[in-house]
């Protein structure tokens, strides 16, 4: 039975959860593997209820899916408990079936106090060099989990350590925020462990050695799905850096934010939307800064499910999703937001790139910067259609003509099937392929 890995293709905001949530129906466990709270991850029920999760999988609205919160992601207590209890109040079990990395890292309130003083300390300077982070904390995360320094799950069982750590830490970042962020607003150690033991009591249910449960799992033959946050554009070795996350949403992060190994994945999915968003700043080929990109962002809602940020719009890159499809070894793609692009005269496929000081052709992705601040789209164009002709369709060879040969221009610019195609927001609205679902 096999082990596949759902990400997203583009910068992020591709509707992964809704396609987790899609196939989770047909799995036993639901794994996340990096990121943080920063991620929002919105869920349509049957009923018309929405939730946007951050942290739990997107798959816990499925009775009997067991969901996991790998060693990879970092853990915003604050945010976790808040949406347990959305969960939980909506009816949905979650003892017992949430599990938690105890290696997984702690994002700490001195975080979120240095994500946000760095962000408004570069938006200051005018120079553009802020990268647009949600303010969260996650990056200043990472940045202590990788210097050594980070507080994990298991070190709150020992309450001296703890203290210890937190001490030498809080002294540091007080240092850094008082001197060169010249901000007031500083820690409290003794009542930072005060609040992270009670947090330690509460999450105590739900810790557990992830990597062990997962590879059990994995040997008994279980369907497992692994969740992405953000997605491959934004990763932070393979992404548009600076402008990125600061964890790996590609394939490879799976392994590594999970502890089960590369030959246990069986499949990659990428989520792909029928255009393009990205949030924050950094480059965006297709951009664009004129009615077409706010019509197209009100009528797809393109504003961010965590901070409430209108994202910025254009056209489909094939080129930059090309890239995406060839690091990540992505097989089959879902095609999400379709209908948005609906009653738009004429729609467009960036096919590849032109050099404007030379007019050279490119045809392949990349992240330098400096060729990218130098480059035009080239774009294909279709014959729009009606969102009239869209209800009622279960299939898609009933679909409209005009939507099959942009479906099929994707396939040949993408080089990969579309075996999801979505048609609007709900579970029912999802056009998939049989043989997609046989194999999960």
């Amino acid at each position: 039975m096999p082990v596949t890995i759902v990400l997203g293709s583009q910068w992020g905001d591709e509707g992964k959860g809704k396609i987790v949530d899609l196939l989770a129906e047909n799995c036993e466990y639901v794994a996340r593997y990096q990121g943080g709270a920063n991620a929002g991850h919105t869920i349509k029920l049957p009923d018309g209820r929405e939730f946007v999760l951050h942290l739990i999988p997107s798959g816990i609205f499925h009775p009997g899916v067991f969901c996991i919160i790998g060693n990879g992601v970092v853990i915003d207590p604050v945010a976790l408990r808040e949406e347990i209890k959305m969960v939980e109040d909506a009816g949905v079990e979650v003892k017992g079936r949430l599990f938690i990395s105890y290696n997984a890292h702690l994002i700490m309130p001195y975080h979120k106090q240095i994500d946000k003083a760095s962000e408004a300390r570069l938006s200051k300077s005018g120079d553009g060099k802020a990268v647009g982070t949600t303010g969260r904390g996650i990056g200043p995360a990472y940045e202590d989990k990788f210097a050594r320094k980070g507080i994990r799950i298991v070190d709150l069982l020992d309450r001296n350590l703890l203290a210890e750590k937190l001490r030498q830490n809080i002294f540091e970042k007080n240092e850094l925020l008082s001197k060169f962020y010249d901000s007031k607003d500083l820690c409290d150690v003794e009542q930072i462990i005060r609040d992270y033991e009670v947090f330690d009591q509460e999450m105590d249910p739900y810790i557990t050695d992830t990597s062990l449960l997962l590879n059990k799992a994995i040997a008994e033959g279980k369907n497992v799905l692994l969740e992405g946050a953000q997605a491959a554009l934004l990763d932070i070795d393979f992404g548009t850096y600076p402008y990125v996350t600061s964890s790996s949403p590609t394939a490879g992060g799976a392994c590594t934010g999970l502890g089960i190994p590369p030959t246990s994945i069986d499949k990659v999915i990428g989520v792909v939307k029928a255009y393009s968003t990205r949030v924050g700043n950094g480059p965006f080929p297709t951009e664009l800064l004129d009615s077409t990109g706010e019509g197209l962002r009100k009528a797809g809602r393109e504003y961010g499910a965590t901070t409430g940020r209108p994202r910025r719009c254009g056209w489909l890159d094939a080129v930059a999703v090309r890239y995406a499809v060839m690091i990540n070894g992505i097989e089959s793609i879902a095609l999400t937001k379709l209908d948005v692009l609906s009653d738009m005269p004429e729609i467009k496929i960036c096919t590849k790139y032109e050099r404007v000081t030379d007019g050279k052709i490119i045809e392949h992705f990349t992240t330098n910067l400096k060729t990218l601040g130098a480059i035009r789209p080239i774009y294909e164009s279709f014959s729009g259609w009606k969102k009239s002709e869209l209800e009622g369709i279960s299939k898609r060879e009933d679909l409209p003509g005009n939507v099959k040969i942009y479906l099929d221009a994707i396939e040949r610019e993408l080089g990969a099937p579309l075996n999801i195609i979505s048609i609007g927001a709900g579970r029912n609205e999802t056009l998939v392929e049989q043989s997609l679902v046989g194999s999960l």
